[in-house]
């Protein structure tokens, strides 16, 4: 069995897990998160743990006991302490503003990046060069901060950009005569 799989989800007191058949819920104070499961892999849950277990000892049961565990706690990390990106903006005049659930970006275009955030993620700007994204479901919050960062990637030059805070850019030399 997977070493991943093999060790146990810590339900934490205010989070609350439902197993059927196919699929198993968790509910928190930040929302509630879906996840299906394979025939192959079942889970468990015993006081406040949860176990994933393997039905067969084929390799894809084996491989899908991991991936599920590691689902199954971001689930748990998501419903009860969330996930979240933070973004800067390099550049002369590259701003963001948050508005609602939309995000302005003024990102050197010739018009304004309007990014609509799917529901279940919020953005924040504490200032006018970071962006915070935040949410429960840690794919989809990856997934937005992509999505705002390929607007306008660092550039391997001036370094100018939408990069990650802790994103570190090798910036190149430029030609010589």
């Amino acid at each position: 069995m997977s070493r991943v799989g093999k060790s146990p989800v810590e339900i934490p007191e205010k989070v609350e897990v439902k197993i059927s058949i196919d699929e198993i819920s968790v509910k928190g104070p930040l929302g509630t998160l879906v996840q299906h499961i394979t025939p192959n892999v079942k889970v468990e849950k015993i006081e406040n743990f949860l176990e994933i277990k393997v039905n067969d000892n084929s390799r894809q049961a084996n491989a899908l006991s991991g991936t599920l565990r590691s689902l199954v706690a971001n689930m748990v990390q998501g419903v009860s302490r969330g996930f979240e990106k933070k973004l800067t903006l390099v550049g002369v005049g590259y701003r963001a503003q948050a508005q609602g659930d939309k995000l302005n970006l003024t990102l050197g275009f010739s018009h304004p990046v309007v990014h609509q955030m799917p529901v279940g993620v919020s953005a924040e700007t504490p200032t006018q060069t970071e962006i915070i994204i935040k949410g429960a479901d840690r794919q989809k919050v990856g997934q937005v901060a992509a999505d705002v960062r390929s607007y306008r990637p660092p550039e391997p030059y001036k370094g100018k950009g939408v990069r990650y805070a802790d994103e570190r850019i090798v910036l190149k030399e430029t030609k010589k005569k």
